[in-house]
């Protein structure tokens, strides 16, 4: 199964409004990021046991390890929670800037050192969560 037919069955297998919510989050995130790898994540180990929510993930970053090893991954990931939805901005070296930035102007949501959580899109600002997904992929482009 292809990518974005990955993305679209879990979308799809949301309940409402998290589906419509899913929905319209991929639509914002595909127009910041044109053009961008797709990445589907659906949660299970090499031994197929659930380690994580499914997730979806937009563009690509490479992490450089210590070691001196590198990985690739995505920039922006969104999933669903059992509470709602959670927006992950990785590879930001400063680990108190979005929630320092955003915490305050992005209404009723959980904002960590890489994720912003929340229950429904209009509990928060778009606004805010679009600058925060610029930000991220500003800082991870290069």
């Amino acid at each position: 199964m292809k990518v974005q037919e990955q993305i679209n069955e879990y979308i799809g297998s949301q309940p409402e409004p998290k589906r419509s919510d899913m929905q319209a989050l991929h639509r914002i995130i595909l127009q910041i990021m044109q053009a961008c790898k797709l990445w589907f994540l659906a949660g299970k180990d090499s031994e197929n046991k659930t380690v994580s929510n499914p997730n979806i993930g937009y563009g690509q970053y490479t992490i450089k390890y210590t070691d001196g090893k590198t990985k690739e991954f995505y920039q922006i990931g969104i999933s669903a929670n059992t509470t709602g939805i959670s927006v992950y901005i990785l590879g930001l070296d400063d680990k108190t800037y979005l929630a320092r930035m955003y915490g305050e102007k992005i209404g009723k949501a959980s904002v960590t050192g890489y994720c912003i959580k929340f229950k429904t899109l209009k509990d928060i600002n778009i606004e805010v969560l679009e600058a925060a997904i610029r930000y991220g992929v500003g800082t991870t482009s290069y």
